[in-house]
């Protein structure tokens, strides 16, 4: 199989900071003004510091306190950037949805422009790799769905999931149009799609999935598994 690493590095780079969804947060009043002139590095830390906890102890139970020494930053500078406990936590949470949702939708015409085997590699691929370096924001949301919490289901992961699907949908449609693939029920099989990637994915960014999944081990490698994929799928839907 060819891969396009002009394409995978385009998808990889198509993502480069958090600048953007901060701002449009700052113009809802979702977060104060001294938050948005922090430098990245220390905005970073702080959103990081807030998932941790989140991820630890659970939204509900989130000390402020933890929160700043985690992140380096005073109690008071927290009370700074944010009016309270509660609209830090509705901040966070609403930036770590809008930056991957953003990330998918800047991915996407660079994905709906590959061969379809192509795509699919580098969605699962470029996807692990990124989600690598957002191991935070990953351990979060992974909580999220996979613990049934009614509240984060409908406010993270609902929207989340959804772009996903959407992104897979829209591959497969392309790939139609191009006479790649000839599927009698696209949005089943969009959707079928959709639940291997997951699974795949997610088993490489939160090993305790993969102890269930059993999707790679030290014989079988996360290569050899996305190349198996890539042929499964391809087979299916032609």
């Amino acid at each position: 199989m060819v891969h396009s690493s002009d394409a995978e590095a385009a998808t990889s780079s198509a993502w480069t900071s958090l600048g953007p969804c901060i701002a449009a947060l700052e113009e809802e009043g979702k977060v104060r003004r001294t938050f948005c002139r922090l430098d990245e590095r220390r905005q970073r830390a702080i959103v990081d510091a807030v998932l941790e906890e989140a991820t630890e102890r659970g939204p509900a139970a989130v000390n402020i306190k933890m929160v700043a020494a985690r992140a380096g930053v005073s109690v008071g500078s927290l009370y700074q950037y944010f009016g309270d406990r509660e609209q830090m936590l509705d901040f966070t949470m609403e930036l770590s949805v809008r930056y991957l949702v953003d990330f998918l939708a800047r991915s996407r015409p660079y994905l709906l422009a590959m061969p379809l085997s192509e795509a699919l590699y580098s969605y699962l691929s470029v996807g692990v790799e990124w989600g690598r370096t957002e191991a935070n924001l990953v351990r979060f949301l992974g909580k999220a769905a996979y613990e049934g919490d009614p509240a984060l289901a409908e406010r993270a992961v609902r929207p989340v999931a959804t772009a996903m699907r959407e992104l897979t949908h829209a591959i497969l449609a392309q790939a139609a149009e191009r006479g790649e693939i000839r599927c009698g029920d696209l949005e089943a099989a969009a959707r079928l799609v959709n639940a291997l990637t997951l699974a795949l994915g997610d088993s490489q960014l939160l090993p305790y999935l993969n102890t269930y999944f059993q999707v790679t081990d030290e014989e079988v490698g996360p290569d050899r598994i996305t190349e198996a994929f890539v042929e499964l799928v391809l087979k299916a839907v032609t």
